[in-house]
């Protein structure tokens, strides 16, 4: 059976998926759950990544030390590639990571260093838990600096590491990531899969965290997860969540939600563009004059429609939060402004800041 949506339906179940809709969750790991992924970004205009899109959807009662907690403590998140995961999605990664990597430049790099490779993990080992800084970089081959990384090569190798699924993420000093041995950090006597079985079910958990998405996607792979649909108006071929055909009965109508522009709302740009007829562009590495929202402007949700961007940021200095403008894709109806304005006050308190007028 395909299933035959409108835009208005696969907008709905769009944001019910990731928990933008009326009904606000109150758990971190449970957020992480359907979520599958909370992306860790030190960009910090309102807030850090990962706590603005926690905010947006516990909203006023979330406080970072939960995160920290479900991460550190209670070990029922985990830290991978630049986002915190919950660890029921660790049986389904690990037999991907042991057959990583697949490109030939990085065989040959880890292949060139293995004596390299064998020093860390045996400090790691004798020391416990450790810094990249805390390592020596004794590299026979080097990876040139790129912008992201620069010439020490032992963060490259603990990043190749934890993809193999060797070390990982223990936890952090501020925004510096402490490793150790995986077998020291991740739970033990987690369930085996094949590789095909683990990942057909990561298919699934990807079409449970967005809802609906096109059949084939390299921004959302599900394969053939869910059921087939349709959606009024396109000519693509999607694959859709069948609980998230059920929930429909039971939305509870939309809020407002200002999104961080590293939430996952926003990462398939294609399918933003397709149902919610919002082309996404991250100004952010953008000279000054190409701008037309700002450095680092907020997506604003209404409902199930994007209306616009906030452009906004925290001045520590006066304990304010500095609204330099609220974009209005179309001019706000008197209700609009009205709820758009009180989220700012919302977002202001939770930050324990002021805001500034506009």
């Amino acid at each position: 059976m395909t299933h035959q949506l409108t835009r208005d339906q696969a907008r709905r179940i769009a944001v019910r998926a990731q928990l933008l809709d009326a009904d606000r969750p109150g758990d971190v790991v449970g957020i992480a759950e359907q979520l599958g992924a909370i992306k860790i970004d030190p960009t910090a205009t309102i807030a850090p990544a990962e706590h603005s899109i926690l905010w947006s959807r516990i909203g006023s009662t979330y406080e970072p030390a939960q995160l920290s907690k479900a991460v550190e403590s209670d070990r029922l998140l985990f830290e991978f590639d630049g986002a915190f995961r919950p660890v029921s999605l660790l049986p389904l990664m690990l037999p991907g990571m042991r057959l990583w990597p697949r490109r030939e430049n990085t065989r040959a790099w880890l292949a060139a260093n293995d004596r390299f490779r064998t020093e860390v993990l045996a400090r790691l080992r004798a020391q416990g838990a450790l810094l990249a800084t805390e390592i020596p970089d004794t590299a026979d081959v080097t990876i040139p600096p790129d912008g992201w990384y620069g010439a020490n090569q032992v963060p490259h190798m603990l990043d190749f590491l934890q993809r193999q699924g060797e070390v990982a993420v223990v936890g952090r000093e501020g925004r510096h990531r402490r490793w150790d041995l995986a077998e020291r950090v991740y739970p033990q006597g987690l369930p085996e899969y094949e590789l095909h079985e683990a990942e057909r079910m990561l298919g699934e958990r990807r079409l449970q965290a967005v809802g609906i998405a096109k059949q084939k996607s390299p921004w959302t792979p599900v394969g053939e997860a869910g059921e087939p649909a349709t959606i009024e108006g396109s000519k693509w071929k999607y694959r859709v969540d069948p609980e998230a055909i059920t929930a429909l009965e039971q939305d509870e109508g939309g809020r407002v939600a200002f999104l961080s522009p590293y939430d996952g709302m926003l990462f398939d740009r294609p399918r933003l563009k397709e149902i919610f007829e919002f082309e996404y562009v991250l100004e952010q590495f953008k000279p000054k004059p190409q701008r037309v929202y700002g450095f680092f402007a907020h997506p604003i949700l209404m409902g199930d429609r994007f209306v616009g961007m906030l452009d906004a940021e925290v001045d520590r200095d006066h304990e304010v939060l500095r609204v330099n403008a609220v974009h209005e894709f179309l001019p706000f109806e008197a209700e609009e402004d009205e709820m758009v304005r009180a989220e700012i006050a919302a977002l202001a308190e939770w930050l324990g800041v002021s805001v500034s007028a506009w």
